[in-house]
Parts: C-alpha cells; sequence; structure tokens
C-alpha cells in the first residue's frame, strides 16, 4: 500500500461467493467504508447485498477475496470473529429470547457460565443508552416490548460488544414513522462518535434522509458508489436496475364504487386466547383500494383471516355484497343474498360456495400462502383441486396458468416444476399474487405484498392491484410502508391495539397523520364515516 492511499475502517476487494456451480451470488465485489459514516446498500431482490454483508459478519466465508481492516488483511471466519475486530449485524428477524429480559439477552453467550453481575450489566446497559439516546429498561422482558423495543436491545447488544462497525438489515421494515425518526436521531449520533454504519434498505427516501454514500450492487456486481448529497431517488433506480424506471405509483379513478364488504362489531381472539380484534367496523368499496396501517401485531392477521373464514369471530358482522351489475366482474359471483351474505360462521369452501370470490395473499408466502417443496404448477393446483373429484387432474390448465404467469409478470424460475422456495423473494410473491388473481375475485386481501421486494417486483405488484381495483374488485392492502400507502390507496383504515383508530382519505393525509393514529385510538375520523 502506497503512501497516498486511503485507509478505510473496513474494505471488501474482489470478494467473490459462489452457492453451487452457477449460482454468482457475490462477483468480486470492491466496497469501502469509513468512520463517522453511514453508507447505504441498494439493489435489487438477488443483487447480492445479504450475502455480501453476511460474510462481513462471519456467517459466510469468501471463496475469493479480501477483507482489510485499517489496511490491513483480517480473516473472519465466524460472528465471533466479527465481534473479535468490532463488527456486529442487526438482522431483519430478530435474534432474541423472548422470557429473558433485555440484560439477558444482551450478555448472552458472554460469560461462560459465570455468575452474572446483573448490576454492572444493568449500569453499562444504562451507559450505552444515554450515551446513544437508547430508551431501554434493562430488566423488561422481551414479549413485553414493541418491534422498535427489540431492534433497540438488538442494537445495544452489538454496542455491549464493542462493536464500532454496525450492519443494519432493513432496520425500518416494520417501525412506525415516529420510530423510524427515532432511530435515524441513535444513527446520527452514533455517526457523530466514530462509529461506521452500514444499511441495507430498499427504501430510496429514507436513503436519502440518512446516509452519507451510496453503494449499488445489480445482480451481484458492484455498480458504484455515490455521495447522497449528489444523486437522487431516480438516479439511484437507474443504477440498480439499469434502466430508466419511473417512480410515481398511480392512483386511478375506478368508474364504479359500490359497497362490496360491509365489518360491524368484530371481535376476536389471538391464538394466545388475548382479544385481537375488538368492536372493528368499517366499509370496503369496490373498485377502491383500502389500506390498513398499523403497527406490526395490531390485528391486521386476524382481520384478513376472519374476512376469509380463516379466523373464528367471536361476535360481530362480515356482510358481502354483489359486484356493480355494470361492472367488469358483474355476473360471475354472484351472492345468494343481494342484500348482504353473512360471512361470519363459515368456511372457506363454504363462502365460495355461496358465490362469494375471496382471494388471499397471506403474509406467510412460503408457510400458508404457496407449499414450498412444490413447483408452480402444483401451486396453481391447489387453488383449484376441489373442482375435479376422483384420483386424475388435468394438470393442462394449471401448467398453461403458470407458464402464462411467467411470461406476464417476470417471474425468473428454471421451470414451471422447479420448487418454489428456491426462488427469489419477489418471485414467490409474483406466484402467490398471479395466482390468486387469475381466479377472478371481487375482493382481493393481501398483506405486506411489497415486504422486501425491490422497486421493480414492487411496481409490478402495485400495476395487478390497480388493475384488480378499476376491474370493480375490493382491494385490501395491509402494508407497513405509510409512503406507499398515501400514494397507492384511496382511503387508509388505522388500527392501534386491535381497534379502529381512524379511516382517512390517502389523498389527502399525511404520514405524520396516520403515525399518530397508528398509536392512539381516536382522533381521526370514526370508522363509520365513509364519506
Amino acid at each position: 500500500m502506497t503512501a497516498l492511499e486511503t485507509v478505510h475502517a473496513i474494505e471488501l476487494r474482489g470478494i467473490t461467493k459462489r452457492f453451487g456451480a452457477k449460482v454468482v451470488a457475490n462477483d468480486h465485489i470492491d466496497l469501502a467504508l469509513d468512520r463517522g459514516e453511514i453508507l447505504s446498500l441498494l439493489g435489487e431482490n438477488g443483487s447480492g447485498k445479504t450475502t455480501l454483508m453476511n460474510m462481513l459478519s462471519g456467517i459466510y466465508l469468501p471463496d475469493e477475496g479480501e477483507i482489510l481492516m485499517e489496511g490491513k488483511p483480517i480473516a473472519i471466519r465466524s460472528p465471533k470473529d466479527a465481534y473479535d475486530h468490532g463488527i456486529g449485524m442487526i438482522h431483519q428477524h430478530y435474534k432474541l429470547v423472548d422470557v429473558f429480559t433485555a440484560a439477558e439477552n444482551i450478555v448472552l453467550g458472554l460469560h461462560d457460565g459465570k455468575k452474572l453481575d446483573r448490576k454492572e450489566i444493568a449500569r453499562k446497559v444504562r451507559e450505552i443508552s444515554d450515551k446513544y439516546g437508547f430508551g431501554i429498561d434493562p430488566d423488561k422482558k422481551i414479549y413485553d416490548m414493541s418491534v422498535s423495543e427489540k431492534q433497540t436491545v438488538e442494537i445495544v447488544k452489538v454496542l455491549y460488544r464493542g462493536a464500532d462497525i454496525l450492519i443494519l438489515d432493513e432496520p425500518t421494515a416494520v417501525l412506525t414513522p415516529q420510530e423510524t425518526d427515532r432511530l435515524f436521531d441513535i444513527l446520527r449520533a452514533m455517526k457523530a462518535d466514530g462509529k461506521a454504519i452500514v444499511i441495507i434498505t430498499h427504501k430510496l427516501h429514507e436513503v436519502m434522509a440518512i446516509s452519507d454514500k451510496v453503494a449499488v450492487l445489480r445482480k451481484g456486481k458492484y455498480i458504484g458508489t455515490v455521495n447522497t448529497a449528489e444523486t437522487d431517488p431516480q438516479k439511484l433506480t437507474e443504477m440498480m436496475v439499469g434502466h430508466a424506471v419511473s417512480l410515481n405509483i398511480d392512483r386511478p379513478e375506478a368508474k364504479y364504487h359500490d359497497l362490496r364488504l360491509e365489518v360491524k362489531g368484530l371481535n376476536c381472539l389471538g391464538s394466545d386466547g388475548v382479544p385481537a380484534l375488538t368492536d372493528v367496523s368499517f366499509q370496503a368499496m369496490g373498485g377502491e383500494i383500502l389500506g390498513i396501517a398499523g403497527i406490526a401485531g395490531s390485528g391486521q392477521k386476524e382481520l384478513l383471516e376472519a374476512i376469509a373464514g380463516l379466523q373464528k369471530a367471536e361476535s360481530g358482522h362480515i356482510f358481502y355484497y354483489p359486484p356493480h351489475p355494470k361492472s367488469d366482474i358483474a355476473g360471475k359471483h354472484v351472492p345468494v343474498d343481494k342484500a348482504g351474505e353473512e360471512l361470519v360462521g363459515k368456511t372457506p369452501t363454504q363462502i365460495q360456495k355461496i358465490g362469494v370470490s375471496l382471494a388471499f395473499v397471506p403474509e406467510d408466502r412460503l408457510g400458508m400462502g404457496l407449499v414450498g417443496g412444490m413447483g408452480m404448477v402444483d401451486n396453481m393446483m391447489l387453488k383449484t383441486y376441489k373442482e375435479h373429484p376422483g384420483p386424475f387432474v388435468d394438470r393442462k390448465p394449471p401448467k398453461a396458468l403458470a407458464e402464462k404467469l411467467i411470461d406476464e409478470l417476470e417471474i425468473v424460475t428454471p421451470g414451471v416444476n422447479t420448487p418454489v422456495r428456491r426462488l427469489s423473494g419477489g418471485n414467490v410473491q409474483k406466484v402467490l399474487v398471479g395466482r390468486e388473481i387469475a381466479s377472478s375475485p371481487t375482493v382481493l386481501m393481501t398483506a405486506y405484498p411489497v415486504r422486501g421486494l425491490d422497486i421493480n417486483s414492487s411496481y409490478t405488484i402495485y400495476r395487478l392491484l390497480n388493475e384488480q381495483k378499476m376491474k370493480g374488485v375490493a382491494v385490501l392492502m395491509v402494508g407497513e410502508d405509510l409512503d406507499v400507502l398515501l400514494e397507492l390507496c384511496d382511503r387508509i383504515l388505522v388500527l392501534c391495539g386491535g381497534r379502529v383508530s381512524g379511516v382517512v382519505d390517502g389523498r389527502t393525509a399525511t404520514k405524520e397523520e396516520v403515525g399518530l393514529l397508528m398509536t392512539h385510538v381516536g382522533g381521526g375520523k370514526e370508522a363509520e364515516d365513509h364519506a
């Protein structure tokens, strides 16, 4: 190294990682990170972002290349090696023990069976908290914590271990706007203290707000690093995908607006016997996208499952009404009672038999939505196998549907019989949404449809939802990105602790207004106000 070369906190040179003979996740990546800097790592699904950071945090070993710290080569063969070098990663899915306290999780694995000095641990945790502005109770159990509190524990855990290079994978995925702002304040305080921080994210507005530099990967290759102040979301998108992409989310006006679902006084219990929904009332219209916002665990899952007949309602009503007679979907599904069909107390099969066509894209794509070990053809058949009694099934229609979806949605798969668990998250979501839409629904419900998806895949999903809306379908979309909900949805129903805290107009509401409703019941429009 010459005297003129810059010495970086961490530098990756020619890092390559292969999985099998054909998949090159990272192809000779060069990347540098300095102290007192926040670097955003951008790229489409499957571009190799998390794989690259997993090598820096000791989860994977590179096949080629070297890692340098302060200009000197180092070997990182395990997460312990990474910690020894001051590198800590906060993963998207938190790795905490629910029945332990914050302090117990923070020191887990550090004391090799020795007796814990709880007072000293609590003192050090509070010292870290005071330094960076964390609000953390060392004695609080994880199961009593909100999502943002759990994330705080994960960050304190890596700081307690001496990390001064931090990697955060999708850190704002399930945070409210207020929680996101607070996290960013903490990251800025850590940056001012000389920490080096990498954020993996898909949210371009957050990249512009928090980062100093942006590094872009595309299909496993390093495209370049730019100063955030010298770029914009449009340029970053073009770097990510290789061509110009419109960043405007459409919100077209449907020809017909008609009442499709009416929920009245709905009460449901969660799996733990605690009320998950309390006196929930609202209307969903055909020809609109109704967004459903709320912090994680506010009853979103139970609400969609109750409408689909998968969750038992303790009391209340869910009435379904047929489409407008002149809409594109009219006449295909006519319920027995045109004045409103009660769905509470009916199974999904019974709901289907009375002529109500519901499509449900659950949050758990490979657990509840699709069978990971099956290919696309078999997963298409799951929706219709009851229509073909007898020992033989006709595989031609589902095969034709699978091929049609691959063509229309640009699904990347080796073949229609390749197990769907081998596909990237974006392609799995396209398979699931495509299959549900192919059933010509009158109500389409989807939970977190673009969670973890890159920009191209996300805009494909937005287009599909808008197409259904324009046909007269009532679309219910549980989302976590308030910027997207406010751009895409006609109205937004906000849940807080299993109650409706307000229904707002997507065209006029602000992110701050929705964020406040997510944490406080009341203060917005009443659920019965459907103007």
